[in-house]
């Protein structure tokens, strides 16, 4: 996890340190016992063949679930994440590289908290958003 931001230090537009995974075949076999998703698209090769697709695919839960820890590993221990979105735009391979990336798009007071909007997708090996979304959080201000 990155040293704690602050609100003071986040502008509009600022980059979000992308993070990058690789996802396996056996880490889509965790995700599926641990999600209860057992479509077999997700770990039978020949079946997803059988339904029009190249092989195996990632789980588009377990891609938005990389969005969510680029969030919270940006927001730090005393950040809070408030919501989170995500919409499926693609696929994603196993043993392939997804990069997840996100951009300040809104900075607002509301109540006393201190709200960060972002921007976020996930980027397959062609550069393709394969998953996008939105997450607002709340990070602490400097004393």
């Amino acid at each position: 996890m990155a040293e704690q931001i602050y609100y003071e230090d986040v502008s509009l537009e600022s980059e979000i340190p992308p993070l990058t995974k690789r996802p396996t075949t056996r880490q889509l076999v965790m995700w599926a016992g641990a999600s209860g998703d057992y479509y077999a698209i997700h770990y039978d090769k020949d079946f997803a063949q059988s339904k029009g697709l190249p092989g195996v695919i990632v789980h588009g839960q377990l891609a938005a679930a990389f969005l969510g820890q680029l969030i919270t590993d940006w927001i730090g221990k005393q950040g809070s994440l408030k919501k989170f979105s995500c919409s499926y735009r693609g696929m994603n391979f196993p043993n392939e590289t997804i990069v997840c990336r996100g951009k300040v798009s809104k900075k607002y007071i509301e109540d006393g908290e201190h709200y960060i909007e972002c921007s976020i997708w996930a980027e397959n090996v062609k550069g393709e958003k394969t998953v996008t979304g939105k997450a607002i959080v709340a990070l602490p201000v400097k004393s």
